[in-house]
């Protein structure tokens, strides 16, 4: 018989896949006390639970825009069949998703590799950047089921500078700037974050920053003339955001006089409905009204740059 196949275990956040699932969706996310503790423990959930009733109702408004559901479960099992096929395939590597906050969660993947005979797993988190709110929460969760399975897991916890997945994101800016021109002005938008996670050290910010200057490294050694700006999407909560909000740094820059912006939604390897709401619907209109004409960056998805960057990631991690 030859050697198991190794498993690959790819873990995301999850958007719910209908209408109907926005709100136990909401309440899942907001029942994690890792990213946000709503009073004393004992009314974490009955306080998520009155959040996500409160609302479901405007954020299902959201997911109507952009078909219905999240794209996000059909986008990461694409990635997954990718790698797979990429890595060589289910005799030497099977590759698995776990979503945090909706089907098809951690541990019901968990379960599909020990059934499958899985002794061996890499655990990626499809967040580049390292923080305790997204690749802290996965592998914690991951964590708390370790020990009911025979399975040797192996972390990546975070890839943020890898140089094949700065070039995909540099090859996606590329394929949308004018033919011939090299002077790019660009609006980097990541996800937000409360400011007390950084103030405790969490690293993220200092991985988006590592990222962007990477990839403006990268275009200018090719001609490019780039200047860059950073900003942060998708706040929620009473609670003090990282600064400057995209929506805030889009009416700056309108202030400016600039007329054209390329948006790199950089913290997100793949469309979900940051990107296909808030970036392609919200901001682009706010950068209307304020004179700007805004394009967006296309998302990493399934691009076969970013599939060759989780391919090498992955290898690495095996062959040590």
């Amino acid at each position: 018989m030859g050697e198991r196949p190794k498993g690959v275990l790819l873990l995301n956040l999850g958007g719910p896949d209908t209408l109907e699932a926005v709100r136990p969706f909401l309440y899942n996310l907001f029942s994690d006390r890792d990213i946000i503790k709503l009073g004393p423990p004992f009314l974490q959930k009955p306080l998520a639970w009155l959040i996500s009733s409160m609302r479901s109702g405007k954020t299902r408004g959201y997911y109507r825009q952009i078909g219905g559901g999240s794209p996000i479960l059909k986008i990461t099992g694409e990635q997954a069949s990718e790698l797979q096929k990429t890595l060589g395939g289910e005799n030497d590597f099977r590759v698995y998703i776990g979503m945090r906050y909706w089907k098809p969660f951690i541990r019901d993947a968990m379960d599909h590799m020990s059934n499958d005979g899985i002794r061996e797993c890499v655990v990626l988190t499809m967040y580049p950047h390292y923080s305790i709110a997204t690749t802290g929460s996965a592998f914690r969760e991951l964590k708390r089921h370790i020990d009911d399975y025979e399975i040797d897991f192996d972390f990546v916890e975070q890839w943020y500078d890898h140089p094949i997945y700065v070039d995909a994101i540099a090859e996606s800016i590329k394929r949308s700037v004018p033919d011939g021109r090299t002077e790019v002005e660009l609006l980097y938008s990541a996800h937000s974050l409360p400011k007390s996670f950084i103030e405790n050290g969490d690293p993220y910010v200092d991985h988006i920053k590592g990222t962007i200057e990477l990839v403006n490294e990268r275009l200018g050694s090719e001609g490019y003339d780039i200047r860059s700006h950073l900003a942060y999407q998708s706040r929620s909560g009473p609670v003090k955001w990282l600064e400057p909000s995209t929506d805030e740094k889009i009416i700056e820059l309108g202030k400016t006089g600039i007329k054209e912006l390329l948006i790199v939604p950089v913290s997100f390897v793949s469309d979900h409905i940051e990107t296909l709401y808030e970036i392609d619907i919200l901001y682009r209109d706010l950068a209307l009204e304020h004179g700007i004409m805004l394009r967006r960056v296309d998302s990493l998805n399934t691009s076969h740059k970013f599939i060759e960057a989780l391919k090498d990631i992955v290898l690495r991690k095996t062959s040590r």
